[in-house]
């Protein structure tokens, strides 16, 4: 069965045409390595991921070297691979798996552990390294889950630490070497393992103690004793996915994501991302927006958003902001800014955020008391908050958003208290009626490389305890109380801080048919726990504190940060001392920098020392002209254009909403005059017409698009657009619709249809059709949302008849604005039933003209 067919039959076919925007089809036979890049879990989530796109992008633009993706399956696709006996594709070429030189895996959260073990198995690969013997594909991770990969480390051939834009093509050189060579897999890993950052976990040995602690992590290859995080010295000229993947599926984040910063240095104690990406690394404001403006170019994308782990804490950020709200505003792109921090937040930069939008403000108090603060190293204060909550609703925000956690280091009842009392005072900054605050919490996690790594996790029934505290404590009005779940939290715990006697558990679970352990529909905590009794592993002992002296089950990765500052802090923290960001207040001592190719990097340092050479070289600078004022806002125009298209193939299998994004963005990028409608949110004036079923293909398509100006030659739109359309889409015709006079909106329409079976008819299908044109009254049953309904449809249907060959159906329904229609496939399966298969069946919608037009 071919995957098309497949697709067809699945919920949200769109994760896996592989038909986006800029993607990169490259020659399979002339790549010298290639390298299949995988998000395990689903698409909308993966594509929402900028690491993988940007190792996408560098992979293919070396010459040798070819890259494609995957995303874990949803379970119903899942189903339909193993029922079909087909291995699971990359989505460019639908190549099995199984047929590239690398899996590299990104490993972002721990949940998403056993959807590897589907993609592997799904691939028809052994799930354990050392099973699949010297054949590859070669299994590599990378990603923050790296940094303590042991309980993957049975499935993994090796991993990768740090920053990938520089490894990933010696990896894949390496690899490459190692074909040509026919090196067996064992000194291959010996040659990836001489690379900086590059962890082959079958080199080390585990020992464990009677007790289950570990023994001795013993390395079994001379010289290789440990593994150190790598680290890209310099954002400013390290390559950015461009042109961006532009997916056609809603995913999570659909928008332009510029990398303004890499690396946190506040050093907030809980965090593994402050530690595992430092130092700061800004780009400069000129490179951000001349990512932003070709980016935007290239993606017809209406929203930019600033990406680090903390972009208020972007040294140039007033100026880039500005500059950016500047030169979008009028093309209707909005900025976003989705890491902010209290502190960071000046009534400059809401002011501008005000100008863009007023959804909902966002912030991480993380404790509920300034005690508790101190503990983490946060560096705010109850005050800055409550200052902040002031100027948001007095610029006109109804609604905050605060993200707590609970089972913190030290915390007590009143801590937990304290987050519904912040919430209520928060409230009380505004005489609002429609103020609202929205609380988050989840369960504090310890993760590996931060000074809170040996503390212990609390149990489930403590985490929902805390919630039934918090729940007491919340005002009564105007908030409202979000929570991750606790049992969820349990097993990031377990994973997080786990060796490898785990692998065993994630098998026997994902053997049991855990899937898809990140969304809280699919996720089981009773299902991971008789796993682990069936292993005889006891879960609550990785949930343990850590003594400074055991042996920790990733002491042999680094990630640059000496253990003994992470010590140091974590002393600190009881003591709630504020250890400064070292950006702008001297050297902490963490291990990172070398301070020759490894420093922090600070725009506004930078500018600064450019500033001050300028004046020492030319001190009678001439003051740059004011921008002119601008003029009175000039009428724009209304002129309606009638764009015709078909949809064929894969582009059949998009949604309607999907469709009107693609188009969308492709005006965009067709710099179309587009008028927009007014109000908060405005939306380019386009009228579709009628939606299609999912899976119709259709030669006569049509749209109407409101231009702000007249085109001097409309025919030529028709080549620009075919120059960006993903594949399956194709403008026929584009011109002035008042020009053409078209037809009464309010007419009944016909509509010509061919229909292909897959098999001919069966006996008696021909005589039903016949049947059915000679009757004067044919009521069908049908289904709408569980309720269950009769229509006359004899009516709507001019003609009806079948082929020759008795695999083709000639179809003409006549629908009318105000009048239930019938969908084609509809009809043939209430007058043919079991005469016809209809699962692979293809319909084409051939024609279309209004009732009276010759």
């Amino acid at each position: 069965m071919q995957v098309a067919s497949l697709l067809s039959r699945v919920r949200k076919p769109s994760r896996y045409l592989g038909n986006e925007f800029h993607v990169v089809r490259k020659n399979w036979q002339a790549a010298r390595c290639r390298m299949a890049l995988v998000f395990p879990d689903l698409y909308e989530i993966g594509m929402s991921h900028q690491g993988l796109q940007i190792l996408y992008h560098i992979v293919n633009h070396h010459p040798d070297f070819l890259a494609e993706r995957a995303y874990a399956p949803d379970t119903d696709l899942e189903a339909l691979l193993r029922q079909a006996g087909e291995p699971l594709f990359a989505l460019e070429s639908r190549r099995p798996l199984a047929g590239f030189d690398i899996l590299g895996f990104t490993l972002p959260y721990e949940l998403c552990y056993t959807n590897i073990l589907t993609v592997l198995d799904l691939a028809g690969l052994p799930l354990r390294a050392a099973e699949r013997g010297e054949r590859f594909p070669l299994v590599v991770g990378g990603g923050s889950c790296s940094h303590n990969p042991e309980p993957l480390a049975d499935f993994f051939d090796c991993f990768f630490l740090g920053d990938g834009e520089e490894a990933v093509l010696e990896i894949a050189e390496t690899v490459a070497a190692g074909k040509e060579e026919g090196l067996g897999k064992r000194e291959l890993l010996r040659r990836l393992a001489r690379l900086p950052g590059v962890y082959v976990p079958s080199f080390f040995d585990v020992d464990y103690q009677t007790d289950g602690r570990l023994a001795a992590i013993r390395p079994l290859e001379a010289g290789y004793h440990s593994v150190r995080r790598r680290i890209l010295p310099s954002l400013e000229d390290s390559p950015v996915p461009e042109p961006p993947l532009v997916p056609l599926h809603k995913i999570v984040h659909d928008r332009l994501g510029v990398e303004v910063a890499r690396g946190c240095t506040r050093g907030c104690r809980f965090c593994q991302a402050g530690m595992i990406y430092r130092p700061v690394r800004e780009r400069s404001v000129e490179r951000v927006r001349e990512i932003a403006r070709r980016g935007l170019e290239a993606g017809g994308f209406d929203e930019l958003a600033l990406q680090s782990l903390s972009t208020g804490d972007y040294s140039c950020l007033p100026e880039l902001f500005a500059g950016l709200m500047g030169e979008f505003a009028g093309s209707y792109v909005s900025v976003a800014l989705p890491s902010m921090r209290v502190g960071t937040l000046t009534s400059e930069i809401m002011e501008h955020i005000r100008s863009v939008r007023k959804t909902g403000f966002t912030v991480a108090p993380e404790a509920g008391s300034d005690r508790l603060r101190r503990v983490l190293n946060k560096g705010i204060t109850e005050e800055d908050l409550l200052e902040t909550c002031r100027v948001a609703f007095s610029l006109g925000w109804n609604l905050m958003k605060f993200y707590f956690m609970f089972g913190l280091p030290t915390e007590t009842g009143e801590d937990v208290e304290a987050i519904g009392r912040l919430a209520g005072r928060a409230l009380a900054t505004t005489h609002r009626k429609s103020a609202q605050v929205n609380v988050a919490v989840a369960t504090f996690v310890p993760k590996p490389h931060t000074p809170f790594q040996w503390e212990p996790q609390i149990s489930v029934q403590e985490g929902f305890d805390r919630l039934d505290i918090l729940r007491r404590h919340l005002p009564r009005r105007g908030a409202r109380l979000k929570f991750h779940d606790p049992r969820q939290s349990f097993m990031e715990g377990v994973l997080s801080r786990g060796d490898r006697r785990l692998g065993r558990v994630i098998e026997a679970v994902w053997r049991a048919g855990a899937r898809l352990d990140g969304w809280s529909e699919h996720y089981r905590l009773d299902h991971w726990q008789q796993a682990a009794e069936k292993c005889t592993i006891d879960l609550d002992f990785y949930l343990r504190r850590r003594e400074f002296d055991e042996i920790l089950p990733w002491q042999h990765l680094s990630s640059g940060v000496e253990v003994e500052f992470l010590k140091k802090e974590y002393e600190r923290g009881l003591l709630e001392a504020y250890t400064p960001d070292c950006r702008y207040h001297g050297c902490a001592q963490c291990g990172v920098c070398d301070f020759k190719t490894v420093q922090p990097i600070v725009c506004e340092r930078q500018k600064q020392r450019a500033a001050e050479q300028r004046v020492a070289e030319q001190p009678a600078e001439r003051q740059q002209p004011a921008a002119p004022a601008a003029g009175p806002e000039v009428e724009k125009t209304s002129r309606i254009y009638r764009l015709t298209y078909s949809r064929t193939g894969d582009a059949a299998l998009l949604s309607h909403l999907e469709l009107l994004q693609v188009f969308f963005r492709s005006f965009r990028r067709a710099h179309l005059p587009l008028n927009f409608s007014g109000g908060f949110n405005p939306t380019p004036k386009v009228t579709f017409g009628p939606a299609l079923p999912v899976g119709t293909e259709s030669l006569a398509e049509y749209m109407d698009l409101d231009l702000a100006a007249g085109l001097v030659e409309p025919a030529a739109v028709v080549e620009r657009l075919n120059g960006i359309l993903p594949r399956g889409l194709a403008a026929l015709d584009f011109f002035e619709r008042d020009k053409r006079p078209g037809w009464n909106a309010n007419a009944a329409v016909l509509t010509g249809y061919r229909i292909e079976l897959a098999a001919p008819l069966a006996a008696g299908g021909a005589t039903a059709v016949a049947d059915f044109m000679a009757a004067s009254s044919v009521v069908i049953r049908r289904v709408r949302k569980g309720k269950s309904s009769e229509l006359e449809v004899r009516p709507l249907v001019e003609n009806f008849s079948v082929a020759g060959d008795q695999r083709s159906l000639e179809l003409v329904l006549l629908s009318e604005p105000s009048r239930p229609g019938v969908k084609p496939l509809e009809l043939v399966e209430a007058v043919c039933g079991e005469a016809a298969e209809l699962d692979t069946t293809r319909v084409v919608k051939l024609w279309w003209r209004a009732t009276g037009e010759g």
